[in-house]
């Protein structure tokens, strides 16, 4: 029922780019770390930057797991899941980095999100994934649902904070600098904005 395919194109890449919900997950090496999953679900937040690498913006939030675990290991798993339409469940498995506003290729990376404005969402990196391992499965137990619209509520809350005010905010949490476990996480304070 599963298969693999060589690169992200074509009716793969169709399907994954218009789901509207996507889920990440990622460990750290330790064998009794906290494995973390996340859903991410802005609207224009994703990008296929060619046939191998995938992108999304990595926006203000309560933790940074996903950036620890990146920074120590590099793994990650992305799914999408139909929720309309024919049954489908794609991962990709690979290779992920996080690239932080002070990178020399945050600007270029940026181009590849036109349709949201990262500025009202706090964007703190952009997580690049290197696909290693693209299969698609079934789908067939996944309930119909349907998606009305973006909460607008995010980019409320974090519309308020400027450059300074955000890393005061991230400062004051307690697992954005450093992850559950103790691993570095998001650098603190945050560079300038470039958006």
């Amino acid at each position: 029922m599963g298969k693999t395919y060589e690169r992200i194109d074509g009716r793969l890449r169709s399907f994954i780019e218009a789901q509207p919900l996507f889920f990440t997950a990622t460990a750290p090496l330790s064998g009794d770390g906290t494995i973390n999953l996340s859903p991410k679900g802005i609207t224009g937040s994703f990008a296929v930057i060619d046939e191998h690498t995938v992108a999304y913006l990595d926006f203000a939030g309560s933790n940074a797991e996903t950036v620890a675990h990146l920074r120590e290991n590099g793994r990650i798993t992305l799914m999408w899941t139909a929720f309309q339409g024919p049954p489908n469940i794609v991962r990709v498995h690979g290779r992920g980095e996080p690239v932080f506003r002070d990178d020399p290729r945050w600007a270029d990376l940026l181009g590849h999100f036109p349709a949201v404005d990262p500025t009202p969402h706090g964007l703190r990196a952009i997580i690049v994934v290197t696909a290693e391992l693209v299969r698609d499965t079934c789908g067939y137990a996944v309930p119909f649902m349907s998606y009305d619209e973006d909460r607008d509520l995010h980019a409320k809350r974090f519309a308020r904070e400027d450059d300074a005010s955000l890393s005061a905010y991230f400062t004051k949490k307690e697992h954005i600098a450093q992850s559950i476990d103790g691993l570095p996480g998001l650098p603190l304070p945050l560079p300038p904005s470039t958006v």
